[in-house]
C-alpha cells in the first residue's frame, strides 16, 4: 500500500520510496525531508474536495503532500520496524 491510500490516523511504517518515472527528483526531495525507510508515518488531514494535498506527519515532522508525492510512499505495517527503529 502507498500513502495516498492510508486511511486518517493509522499509523504505518515507510518500507521504501518508490522512483517516479515523470519527475525522478521527487523521490530524492521526500528521502531529503525525512520520508525515510523504518520511520513512522500518519496522515493527518485531508484537504476538501478530492484530499490533495493532505497534511501527513513524518516522525516529529509534519508537511502537506501532494497526491503524487504521496503515491512514491511504500508502506509497511506500523509494528514492523526497519532500520534501527
Amino acid at each position: 500500500m502507498t500513502l495516498d491510500k492510508l486511511a486518517k490516523h493509522m499509523p504505518q511504517r515507510i518500507s521504501r520510496i518508490l522512483q517516479s518515472a515523470e519527475a525522478p527528483e521527487l523521490s530524492r526531495q521526500l528521502e531529503e525531508i525525512g520520508f525515510l525507510p523504518g520511520e513512522r508515518v500518519m496522515v493527518m488531514a485531508r484537504a476538501a474536495p478530492g484530499g490533495d494535498p493532505r497534511v501527513v506527519r513524518v516522525g516529529m515532522s509534519t508537511f502537506a503532500l501532494r497526491r503524487a508525492e504521496a503515491q512514491l510512499v511504500q508502506l509497511g505495517h506500523a509494528g514492523t520496524a526497519a532500520g534501527n527503529g
